[in-house]
C-alpha cells in the first residue's frame, strides 16, 4: 500500500498553521513541520525548556549548543526571540496561551485519547512535558503513520497503552488520511487518491464516519 513520507505528513499538518500562530511540536518527527511553513505566513515555535521564536537548523558545523530544543537538537533565533526558565514555559503552556500542539503518537483513540509516551513496563519512565501540552494548547494535533510498524492499527476504538491525555486530540494527520474527531468518532476529512474507503477502514481500528464528499490528500514530492 502506497503511503505519504514522514516529510509529506509533515508538510500537511503545517498547511493547517495559522499565521502568527503559537506552536509546540513535539521531539523527534512532529519537529520537521517547522521546515514546511506555507509562503507567508509565519508560526512562532516554542520549546518547553525556555525559548519561544527559534529558526531553522543552522548549518552543519556552525551550531552554538546553548541554543537546543527540547529535544536537544541545535536550532537558530528568529528576530524578537526570547529565553525564559522552564517554570516560565510552563506556564505560558498551562496557561493555555499555546495555539497548536503537534505531538506524535501510538495510539490514538476514537474519543481523543492519546497514548504516545509509553509501549509498557519497558518504556521509558515518565510521561514529561507532553501531558501539560495536551491539555494546555489549545488545539492538539497528531502526527503519525496510519499502522505500526506491525501493521497493526494505530487509530484505535480505545487506547490500550498508558495514556498521555484524555479526549484532548481533534485531528490526526496520517500516512493515508486527514482524520478528525468529532463527538467520539473519527470522521474522515481526505484520503490519498488511490486508496479505497474499505482498504483504509481496513487498517483503522474504529469506524470511519463519512459525512459527505471526502477530499484527495494530494500532497507535494519533499
Amino acid at each position: 500500500m502506497e503511503k505519504l513520507s514522514n516529510n509529506q505528513i509533515a508538510w500537511r499538518a503545517a498547511q493547517d498553521i495559522a499565521d502568527g500562530a503559537y506552536v509546540n511540536l513535539g521531539i523527534g518527527f512532529p519537529e520537521k513541520v517547522a521546515q514546511f511553513q506555507p509562503v507567508g505566513r509565519e508560526a512562532i515555535f516554542h520549546t518547553e525548556n525556555g525559548l519561544l521564536g527559534f529558526g531553522q537548523a543552522p548549518e552543519p558545523g556552525s551550531e552554538d549548543w546553548d541554543l537546543i530544543n527540547a529535544g536537544k537538537k541545535a536550532v537558530t533565533l528568529k528576530p524578537g526571540a526570547a529565553f525564559f526558565h522552564h517554570a516560565d514555559s510552563f506556564a505560558m503552556v498551562r496557561g493555555g496561551h499555546l495555539d497548536v500542539a503537534i505531538l506524535g503518537a501510538y495510539e490514538i483513540a476514537e474519543n481523543g485519547d492519546l497514548a504516545n509516551w509509553s509501549t509498557g513496563p519497558k518504556g521509558v519512565p515518565a510521561v514529561g512535558g507532553a501531558m501539560d501540552l495536551v491539555h494546555g494548547a489549545k488545539r492538539v494535533a497528531v502526527i503519525t503513520d496510519h499502522v505500526t510498524k506491525n501493521g497493526q492499527p494505530k487509530l484505535v476504538k480505545r487506547c490500550s497503552l498508558p495514556l498521555t491525555g484524555v479526549g484532548c486530540v481533534t485531528r490526526v494527520y496520517t500516512s493515508l488520511a486527514v482524520i478528525d474527531i468529532e463527538n467520539g468518532r473519527f470522521v474522515l476529512r481526505e484520503k490519498l487518491p488511490g486508496l479505497s474507503l474499505e482498504d483504509l477502514q481496513a487498517v483503522t481500528g474504529a469506524e470511519l464516519l463519512v459525512p459527505g464528499a471526502v477530499a484527495d490528500l494530494v500532497v507535494p514530492e519533499v
